[in-house]
């Protein structure tokens, strides 16, 4: 998974966009990080699925 530092940055960055309006380079620094965690999760979920067989029962 995603390193524990970008997702705390991603964290607070989602709390300072609640609290003010991000400034440009915050929200491309968010929009990259939540691109990359999107990334990481749908690799670690498409594994997942990879790995589940299915039996069917007769």
């Amino acid at each position: 998974m995603l390193e524990k530092e970008k997702m705390d940055r991603i964290n607070e960055l989602a709390k300072i966009s609640k609290e003010r309006s991000l400034n440009e380079s915050e929200k491309k620094e968010q929009e990259s990080l939540r691109k990359e965690y999107l990334e990481m999760f749908r690799k670690s979920f498409k594994k997942r699925l990879d790995n589940i067989d299915i039996e069917y029962v007769d």
